[in-house]
């Protein structure tokens, strides 16, 4: 067993026999990925796959979390010194490696005992396996900071059952390890004490065949009671209004319900969204509702775009405010602009979906080829 262990590593490096364990290591940011971990990944990924003796990938992360998400802090840090293309940068690495493991040719097995949140969910849903447990918390609270849920998340979100996608992904809700099997996020549910065991049995896969995890990962995964007041069991209520085609008639429907029955759940779910930036909730809506009929580079490449107008800041500064009030200052009080969903019109919500004009450089993202699947054109788009 070979063991990478320089102790400013960000991705620490295990060898055994045929497989790799990656462990993402900052406990103290929980794990958000800077720039140097995305790279290390992405430089790690490709080089397992051409390697035959390596049959299976584990990733996993140091710490009470997986990965909390990407590294925002450093691109609004670049982008209040006018350096808005270094964000770009970061984001087209992330959503290249994103797309890497989407089609990645070995099984991917990630162990999400912890914080899932943002880029963490980009570098584990697009994965073959997802293994979460009774420490899991997911969410994707993009709407909240003036982003919205990217990292190919319009692909996923989209095919969760029902409007199940458009709810976690408007409100930013967390859910648990039981909640994240039953919608399909996680593949498998295992408890925390066994993954040691489970991971000790993983090394001992001798082929690339998925089969072979699969098998393994069946024989520790359990079928965790969802809680009483899961919104998982309010699909119909979730179905209900969040397949409406505005957000207005989202929060018009909830507020509907609300009125039938006092529901804690409910009220929570309308305040969550009346607190997020009117901007993100838009086009973040727009974005899901769109992937339904996209595959993950098709997703990637329009949220690049998006991404690009939203460090920008050509069209609401949200974002930089966001980070202020939630990250920075933590006032928790952002002052959105524009401030009211009424005034965020349509034709604002299209420039986000549109290329960036740009004096030099700018590029839509270029995806690598894949054995997997063929690089997108951008005249699909």
């Amino acid at each position: 067993m070979a063991v990478e262990m320089a102790s400013h590593s960000q991705v620490l490096v295990e060898e055994k026999s045929g497989v790799r364990i990656l462990t993402l290591n900052r406990p103290k940011q929980l794990n958000a990925l800077s720039f140097q971990m995305i790279s290390r990944l992405l430089q790690l990924c490709l080089a397992y796959e051409e390697d035959p003796s390596v049959k299976l990938v584990i990733l996993k992360g140091l710490g009470r979390a997986f990965c909390a998400g990407g590294d925002v802090a450093a691109v609004v840090r670049d982008i209040k010194q006018g350096n808005w293309r270094l964000g770009a940068n970061y984001f087209s690495d992330e959503y290249i490696l994103n797309y890497v493991m989407a089609t990645y040719s070995k099984p991917q097995v990630s162990i999400l005992n912890g914080i899932v949140m943002g880029g963490g969910a980009g570098v584990s849903v697009h994965g073959r396996f997802r293994i979460a447990t009774e420490n899991t918390v997911f969410a994707m609270p993009e709407t909240a900071l003036g982003l919205f849920p990217d990292i190919g998340a319009s692909y996923f979100l989209s095919r969760l059952p029902g409007f199940f996608g458009e709810y976690v992904g408007l409100t930013g809700a967390r859910l648990d390890g039981a909640e994240m099997l039953a919608c399909g996020l996680a593949t498998h549910f295992v408890p925390s004490k066994r993954l040691t065991a489970l991971e000790a049995d993983l090394c001992r896969v001798g082929s690339s065949d998925p089969t072979f995890a699969s098998t393994i990962l069946d024989a520790y995964t359990q079928k965790p009671r969802l809680k009483q007041q899961s919104a998982y069991r309010r699909l119909d209520v979730i179905d209900k209004c969040f397949s409406r085609r505005t957000v207005e008639e989202i929060i018009s429907a909830l507020e509907r319900e609300a009125t039938q029955e006092a529901d804690g759940w409910i009220s929570a779910t309308i305040l969550s969204l009346k607190k997020a930036s009117p901007a993100s909730l838009k086009i973040s809506l727009r974005s899901i509702r769109e992937g339904r009929l996209q595959g993950v580079g098709q997703c990637l490449i329009r949220e690049y775009r998006m991404v690009c107008h939203v460090i920008k800041g050509e069209i609401s500064k949200d974002f930089v405010e966001g980070c202020r009030a939630i990250l920075v200052d933590k006032d928790k009080n952002p002052k959105w602009e524009p401030r009211r969903l009424e005034d965020m019109k349509d034709s604002m919500v299209e420039k986000y979906f549109t290329r960036v004009e740009e004096e030099g450089e700018w590029e839509d993202l270029k995806l690598p080829a894949r054995k997997n699947l063929p690089a997108i054109a951008i005249s699909k788009l």
